[in-house]
């Protein structure tokens, strides 16, 4: 089990993707496990797809596809196009380490279906360093979508996919499903991702909502639930 299927999902990233995408081949391995980059658009309206389409057409790994809007049907529509033995979900602005194929296929040799990166953030405010200093940790409550997510096909296609009710928190969702199971494991290098929606919406004010979207799908709310209190106080 060594094939990698990268699973990106976007939504006008005209600006980074290309970026990332040279990012991926350049850090992979020697050994270059990535059998394939699969670029998942839910409607951009700037000129992310073209951008794509004239990258994919001097790369052998790359390809785009389209499908409708929201991550988990994004992350979903991908996975059942991938045809890697392990599926590699990754944010359009997070950026794996070097040779992050080959720790993934490591680790997963050695007996863990599905795991992430620990994470830092291209900042250097004290919370966000803290806040992905503790990443490192198995901790539940120090995951989160942007450390990416990796996990086999066959696990995946075991426990449903992604909740496409989940309009958000549909990376959680399933960590939560992994953490149940006990087959989570962190690697301990660092991926790095972008502060940009920290720097956009406030620091404080948006960590508070994040907390606060988390402690509200521990009480018991629902999917719909979280995405009417997203949209109100994030988006």
């Amino acid at each position: 089990m060594n094939s990698i299927s990268v699973v990106i999902p976007v939504l006008n990233e005209s600006e980074t993707i290309c970026a990332l995408l040279t990012h991926l081949e350049n850090k992979a391995s020697s050994q270059n496990y990535i059998h394939e980059i699969i670029v998942v658009d839910g409607g951009s309206s700037d000129d992310t797809v073209t951008q794509v389409t004239q990258y994919s057409a001097l790369s052998k790994t790359v390809s785009i596809i389209t499908s409708h809007k929201g991550r988990a049907r994004q992350m979903n529509t991908g996975a059942i196009q991938a045809t890697g033995d392990i599926l590699y979900f990754l944010h359009a602005d997070s950026y794996p380490p070097q040779n992050y194929d080959a720790l993934i296929v490591k680790v997963v040799s050695q007996g863990n279906p599905a795991g992430c990166f620990k994470m830092k953030f291209d900042s250097n405010h004290w919370w966000l360093r803290l806040a992905g200093w503790l990443t490192k940790f198995k901790w539940r409550a120090c995951r989160g979508g942007d450390q990416s997510q990796f996990i086999t096909k066959s696990l995946f296609e075991e426990l449903g996919r992604f909740d496409e009710r989940y309009i958000i928190y549909e990376d959680n969702d399933l960590i939560n499903k992994l953490y149940a199971r006990r087959k989570f494991v962190v690697i301990q290098e660092w991926l790095t991702t972008s502060a940009r929606r920290y720097e956009e919406n406030g620091i404080w004010k948006l960590q508070f909502h994040f907390w606060s979207i988390y402690v509200r799908k521990w009480l018991g709310a629902s999917a719909e639930d979280l995405h009417k209190y997203y949209l109100n106080k994030i988006s």
